[in-house]
């Protein structure tokens, strides 16, 4: 491993993204290589990167074909970046696109590379079909047949059962429970009310309606496949239409969660540029904020030790030890909304003495945020979250509001995933 005898500063230079779809419509023709290959063309012509070799490009997708071998590294290779740009695919469910930018800017600051792009795309639009183990094994059969009658025979025994397919769903293999299904435990737990829920859900779509208003994304979204902004954004949301909105994961009576204060399914991708201080100013780009830290963590789900997506809880606790701040020492709160009652949980732990005290190790609460300070210009349940792109997304408006505001000093991520995981950022003000 090359090391420096420190380590350097991260720039965050600056992101574009695709506007995030409704998942089945505007990009239903699309798959994962078209969509990652257009924020990785945005992030090329908006810095002039046509011809640099960059140290790495890293990022990946959640949903993803066989075909999708070597995403990253094919995508790249049809941009203008040189080819000689390697390409690494990773992935972390929901927090793939926050952990691509801190393997990067680990990279960076170790001095292993000088600038790299962190990448993510996700669409549900194009998924990976597949059909029960019974029609695997008779393909292999037949392929391993010597003679005709060999390869024949296998197919004798085919029945439709064998062409049911099998749709990937976003369900946790160790409980059997949806992402949804185990937030409806969690807001139980936590005792988050459906008018919270909705509250929070209807200040997600404001703030986006007025943020893309006010023109915020105009330089953070190139246009794709004819759509120019995000589609799922609603300016006429009212908490008293959210209202009307059935549950839809627990449909006993009890459940709170709805597809209005739930993420909706979305196709999309994003990308960010990421640099040492001294390879920006050769190439006078911008330096809009510094990466300064990042932490992941993983929670006991499986057992009932704790709710799925309470992750992000932990690693801000371990994050903000790390380097010394409070939760409260931060100008802008960059919280993805899985679900408006898994960051309204995540609140609620961070401002209790038992938790915090008892699952935290902290002698006194984290404490509160202020509300105006949360997803100012949207969050996931309005502008849409395809899963490894929602990092990326993040990261490029954090710096920018960061870079816009004079009087800021710090922003804070946190992205919550299945598999009982979190992860979590600081960005500095350049």
């Amino acid at each position: 491993m090359l090391t420096l005898a420190a380590p350097r500063r991260v720039a965050i230079v600056g992101g574009s993204r695709i506007p995030f779809a409704r998942s089945h419509g505007a990009y239903a023709g699309q798959g994962n290589q078209q969509l990652l290959t257009a924020a990785l063309h945005a992030v090329v012509e908006r810095f002039h990167l046509q011809g640099h070799r960059l140290g790495d490009v890293i990022g990946g997708a959640v949903i993803k074909h066989s075909k999708d071998f070597n995403l990253v590294r094919e995508a790249l290779m049809s941009t203008e970046l040189d080819p000689q740009t390697p390409g690494l695919d990773i992935q972390r469910a929901c927090g793939t696109g926050l952990e691509a930018a801190i393997l990067v800017a680990n990279k960076i600051a170790l001095g292993q590379i000088d600038a790299g792009i962190a990448c993510g795309v996700d669409t549900v639009s194009d998924p990976p079909v597949v059909f029960p183990n019974s029609y695997r094994e008779l393909l292999m059969k037949s392929y391993r047949g010597r003679s005709f009658g060999q390869r024949l025979r296998p197919w004798l025994g085919l029945r439709l059962r064998d062409l049911k397919p099998i749709l990937p769903a976003v369900i946790e293999p160790r409980t059997g429970l949806s992402m949804g299904q185990s937030c409806e435990l969690m807001a139980r737990t936590w005792n988050i009310s459906r008018a919270e829920q909705d509250r929070v859900a209807c200040e997600s779509h404001l703030k986006a309606a007025a943020a893309w208003k006010a023109g915020f994304y105009d330089d953070l979204v190139v246009p794709h496949a004819g759509l120019a902004r995000d589609n799922n954004v609603r300016p006429d949301t009212t908490v008293e239409k959210l209202a009307t909105l059935r549950p839809v994961f627990d449909t006993t009576g009890n459940g709170t969660l709805t597809a209005g204060n739930s993420t909706p399914l979305t196709d999309g991708a994003a990308a960010v540029l990421l640099a040492s201080e001294q390879w920006a100013n050769e190439r006078k780009l911008p330096v809009l904020a510094y990466l300064r830290a990042g932490k992941s963590w993983a929670v006991d789900f499986a057992s009932g030790k704790e709710g799925l997506l309470m992750a992000p809880a932990y690693a801000m606790s371990s994050m903000l030890s790390d380097v010394q701040l409070s939760l409260q020492d931060f100008d802008y709160y960059e919280l993805h909304e899985a679900f408006a009652a898994q960051m309204l949980c995540t609140l609620k732990a961070w401002e209790s003495p038992q938790f915090c005290r008892e699952r935290l190790g902290r002698s006194a609460p984290l404490g509160s945020i202020p509300p105006e300070k949360i997803n100012v210009k949207g969050g996931s349940v309005a502008l849409g979250h395809p899963f490894a792109a929602t990092g990326g997304r993040l990261v490029a408006a954090l710096a920018k509001l960061l870079a816009g505001d004079e009087q800021a000093r710090r922003g804070l991520i946190s992205v919550c995933t299945a598999g009982g995981m979190g992860v979590t950022a600081i960005l500095e003000r350049a």
